[in-house]
């Protein structure tokens, strides 16, 4: 006889970080169960409880894990989802108030009075059967998929995870090569996220196998419990190690080059720009049709706004709702960016050193919406990553403002009607290209001229003979008789020109003077003309008479 579950519980505080920030959040609740569980035959009950520290760090150009507080509420025994659930209040941009985490009434869940359906952790999942998870796991359980998940570090050895992890990468310089060691403010991060992808349980005395669900009957299973995880870590909110401005670049591009078919990215800043530094490993993903999944962020951790990576074109973008599918408040955010929103309150993940967690935020809706598009890459393997992008987005459930808006992107996530919907048409991501917005908005550089000594390039069997540089000589014109010839022919023709000219007005001068002179001959003796002319006539007919 197996007994029941002890869960302590204890929260956890962050603090609000400045710069590139991966925002913790403010204040973030969780707990961490110590799990009392035969797993598998030779293993004997185990118990083991974890404390979570308060860690905060303020420094520029961090990153943290999306996460959010947790809502005070207590949770009934048996979490069977209500059948109706009630209509979207409305939301507004404003961040929640609350900056502190405040635990739930019930630290003690016990256990479910059903061993068919699972343990206490398994019947917490609560979105596995409100959004119809569990009945695609006849067509796809992620077998055959890799998803890399950049993150924190993921412990391979859980028992929920167990076979699951590959052998990763550690892109910050002071983890485990393999990428299994938890690092920086929130080491656990990563393997929550990851359980909620590719968690499969593990099997406790006394629980039988679940129908119709793969995997083991107790602790958590992810939406694609077949997949296998390639765990690359990340420093984040602590100092050491490289930037972050290395980091991420560094993991995005070994995710690419080892196999990789989808990235999960639950971490966000609170800048919507990103370094240069990034654009070649993201179009770099893009080229090779891996499919980006990333967190939103949350507005209980101080952000207002999506911020990168979410932010770079092509990314899809997971906001957060809550039970009642209505945006959450406190564990989502808003932006142009957001493709799709899920699950991001109460939700319950693995922990190192064989825990669990309840935590809320973005950071869980992602792998969610993750875990879907493993299935459907194992459903289609030749689809591409746009293809894949328009399924999760052109199945979504419109919420919210009519079409695409800030809060909800196209709605909520509907693995059903993504799984059933013909082969989009599209070849171009619906999201966007990184690679476009590179080439619109970073600046070309110019490459450096071909040294001047550069050997030429010719064509095959082509030879060129080296001619001799020719001698310099003076040119004719430039001989020394040439210009005085030009210059005294220049002079003769200016001087008989000048000369003609001059006598020309000599001319005019002389004739304007006579001219002259006659008029004034006239004015002074007028009769002295006419006289002569009569006597003249006179004697000319006297002269005729006498001849007579």
């Amino acid at each position: 006889m197996v007994r029941s579950e002890h869960l302590r519980s204890e929260h956890r505080r962050g603090m609000p970080l400045t710069g590139w920030s991966f925002a913790s959040s403010s204040a973030c609740a969780s707990r961490v169960f110590g799990v009392r569980a035969s797993v598998g035959s030779d293993r004997g009950a185990t118990r083991r409880s974890r404390k979570v520290a308060a860690l905060g760090a303020s420094a520029a150009l961090t990153l943290l894990p999306l996460w959010t507080p947790l809502a005070p509420a207590a949770w009934a025994t048996d979490p069977t989802p209500s059948a109706s659930p009630s209509p979207k209040r409305e939301v507004t941009a404003t961040p929640s108030p609350s900056a502190t985490a405040v635990p739930k009434t019930s630290a003690t869940p016990s256990r479910g009075t059903s061993t068919t359906n699972g343990d206490d952790v398994r019947q917490r999942e609560y979105w596995l059967k409100e959004y119809g998870i569990t009945s695609l796991w006849s067509q796809a359980t992620g077998k055959d998929v890799t998803v890399a998940v950049i993150d924190t570090g993921v412990d391979g050895t859980h028992p929920d995870l167990e076979g699951n992890v590959l052998r990763g990468y550690d892109a910050s310089g002071v983890g485990s090569e393999d990428g299994w060691k938890g690092l920086g403010a929130e080491p656990m991060h990563g393997t929550e996220v990851a359980s909620l992808i590719a968690g499969h349980g593990h099997d406790t005395q006394g629980y039988s196998a679940i129908a119709g669900q793969p995997g083991k009957p107790t602790g958590v299973i992810g939406v694609a419990p077949e997949a296998k995880i390639l765990p690359i870590s990340l420093n984040m909110g602590t100092t050491g190690g490289k930037s972050i401005d290395e980091q991420i670049p560094a993991a995005v591009r070994y995710a690419v080059d080892h196999g990789a078919q989808i990235i999960n990215m639950s971490i966000g800043s609170n800048k919507t720009s990103w370094p240069q530094s990034w654009d070649e490993a993201f179009a770099y993903a893009e080229q090779k049709g891996v499919l980006i999944v990333a967190a939103a962020g949350n507005r209980g951790s101080g952000l207002t706004q999506v911020g990168a990576p979410a932010t770079i074109p092509g990314v899809l973008t997971v906001g957060g709702i809550d039970r009642k599918k209505a945006v959450a408040e406190g564990s989502s955010t808003q932006g142009i960016s957001i493709a799709v929103v899920a699950p991001s309150t109460d939700m319950i993940a693995a922990a190192p050193g064989n825990g669990y967690m309840i935590w809320s935020g973005s950071s869980a809706a992602a792998p969610l919406v993750t875990g879907v598009a493993a299935l459907l890459k194992q459903k289609y393997p030749k689809e591409s990553a746009a293809q894949l992008a328009q399924r999760l987005i052109a199945s979504a459930d419109d919420a919210g403002v009519t079409g695409r808006d800030p809060l909800y992107g196209y709605g909520i996530f509907n693995p059903q009607d993504a799984m059933a919907l013909a082969a989009p048409t599209v070849t171009a991501n619906p999201l966007g290209s990184i690679s476009e917005w590179i080439a619109v908005h970073r600046k070309r550089q110019v490459s450096d001229p071909t040294p001047s000594d550069a050997a030429p390039v010719h064509e095959e069997g082509e030879s060129i003979v080296k001619a001799a540089a020719p001698d310099a000589r003076r040119p004719p014109e430039d001989r020394g008789w040439l210009p005085p010839v030009i210059l005294a022919a220049l002079t003769l023709w200016l001087t008989i020109i000048t000369a003609g000219s001059v006598h020309r007005l000599h001319r005019m001068h002389v004739s304007a003077g006579q001219a002259a002179r006659m008029a004034r001959e006239m004015a002074h003796h007028p009769g002295t003309h006419h006289g002569k002319h009569r006597v003249s006539k006179g004697s000319q007919q006297g002269a005729r008479k006498g001849t007579r």
